[in-house]
């Protein structure tokens, strides 16, 4: 079955103008499962011919889409959805082969994810509402919000099909048009939902494009019909996106990467904390995550006890072959990554960090981008493990004494996405959770992002919310105000 699956899912095509098309230049881009080392599909290489035709085609489809009913924005959205969740197991053998991600843990859910996202923003579509304003009888002013025009979105690989659903919802939910430019480590699911697209939306609102990120990324997000930029991606990379914006003043969101603080209190030296701690951590997606919780803090008079139990729990998740059932973490995405994980460990062990489980990958595999979870002690703040981002199942364990050194510690850091607080204490965890500096706090929560759950990070994890209608109508709409004189 699954040789059959992905047979089907060989060659993917882009969306452009409500057709599915190769690139102009009929290159092509060939997509690794990286847990085996073969070609599982391939995806054209856009260039910025290609562009141009997709910006042009969501100019053109734009005045129509914006004067679009909500009502019937609504209901193509949830055609699309409906059909997104009729090829779920197909879909997510697609996310699991060209992302590395285990199909159970992670690839199924992250398709029943996105059907939940587009099914979200289609409820929301009547939900952008103006205000009267009452200046005197002799004066009717009011509000209304209108879109900006052609969104350009950028994303990564790490879990391209929520991302494609949720970028595409926030943009058309609010009658903009989008070209989306997908990861080319893992075109393959996104393009699965751009051909959903094609079905259901009208010829424009919709343009996906497949290509690296210097060749198209960069020229999508720079081209001058382009009215929004939203980038899911590196704070690095974040920081020239909105360099560029500034030279159009173009509005844009940015969710970059995080190195977030789980925080744990002597009273929940428990397994179900240090479950949830895993979960956090978003160890069953190999740590790929900005928002993994990678910074274990642990009260001093705990710190051994609790290791102790997240270790047992490490040891029992089998690390192997994504499409195996019984599989709970995959493989790293690319030998790229692969790299920069063994670095990462190879610098910290030779500094004097303690592997509690785990250890440092080899430079050389018989096969796939496998590397086991890793639980760190004995590291300084100071280190770069601590402090960057690893974007790999590497969680940095450190004690601290008091409450306010917690605090100190979760906020020593030019990142502020999410953090996690674990502590039966309310008082404790409602005051710690207003000291944390981070975009999104759970308290007693390890789990994802929630449709309706406003999500972003401050600092150097960037600008704008998602996931909820609210955050769309902020950062896709802008106010306008009109006065008429009576």
């Amino acid at each position: 079955m699954t040789e059959k699956i992905l047979e089907q899912t060989s060659t993917r095509f882009m969306l452009i103008n409500g057709e599915l098309v190769s690139a102009d230049s009929e290159e092509w881009i060939q997509v690794e499962n990286p847990a085996t080392g073969e070609i599982v599909g391939r995806a054209p290489k856009a260039g910025s011919n290609d562009i141009d035709r997709a910006v042009a085609s969501a100019r053109r489809a734009f005045d129509s889409w914006s004067r679009e009913t909500p009502s019937r924005r609504a209901r193509l959205l949830y055609s699309i959805a409906d059909e997104l969740e009729k090829q779920r197991e197909s879909i997510a053998h697609i996310v699991a082969s060209e992302t590395g991600n285990a199909i159970r843990t992670q690839a199924r859910p992250e398709v029943q994810w996105s059907v939940d996202v587009l099914r979200y923003f289609a409820s929301g579509c009547q939900s952008c509402l103006g205000t009267t304003i009452p200046l005197g009888p002799d004066v009717f002013s009011c509000t209304v919000r209108e879109p900006y025009g052609v969104v350009a979105a950028v994303i990564p690989w790490n879990s391209p099909l929520i991302l494609t659903a949720l970028k595409i919802g926030m943009a058309t939910s609010t009658g903009n048009t989008i070209v989306l430019k997908c990861a080319m480590e893992a075109p393959l699911g996104a393009l699965a939902l751009a051909e959903i697209c094609s079905e259901y939306m009208p010829a424009g609102v919709v343009n996906v494009l497949s290509g690296g990120g210097e060749d198209c990324g960069a020229i999508l997000i720079a081209h001058p019909g382009v009215d929004k930029v939203t980038f899911t991606g590196s704070t690095e990379v974040g920081k020239s996106v909105m360099r560029e914006s500034a030279q159009r003043i173009v509005p844009t969101s940015l969710e970059l990467g995080g190195k977030n603080p789980s925080i744990v209190f002597e009273d929940s030296d428990t397994d179900e904390t240090a479950l949830g701690v895993i979960s956090a951590m978003r160890f069953t997606r190999q740590g790929q995550s900005c928002t993994a919780g990678s910074r274990l803090l642990v009260h001093d008079s705990i710190f051994d006890s609790f290791v102790d139990r997240v270790v047992s729990h490490l040891r029992g998740l089998k690390v192997g072959d994504p499409l195996d059932e019984s599989t709970d973490m995959g493989s790293i995405i690319n030998v790229r990554q692969y790299d920069r994980v063994v670095q990462f460990l190879e610098e910290s062990a030779i500094q004097g960090g303690e592997f509690a489980t785990g250890a440092v990958p080899p430079r050389e595999r018989s096969h796939g981008f496998f590397v086991d979870p890793v639980v760190m002690t004995g590291i300084d703040p100071s280190w770069r493990i601590a402090r960057e981002e690893v974007f790999g199942p590497v969680l940095v364990a450190l004690p601290w004494r008091s409450e306010q050194e917690a605090i100190a510690l979760a906020n020593d850091t030019h990142y502020g996405l999410s953090a996690f607080i674990w502590t039966r204490d309310v008082s404790r965890a409602w005051r710690v959770a207003h000291s944390v500096q981070a975009g999104w706090v759970q308290i007693n929560r390890g789990l994802g992002q929630l449709p309706g759950m406003p999500y972003g990070g401050i600092k150097e994890s960037g600008l704008g919310r998602e996931f909820s209608m609210d955050a769309a109508i902020d950062a896709y709409t802008y106010v306008k105000s009109i006065s008429v004189g009576i």
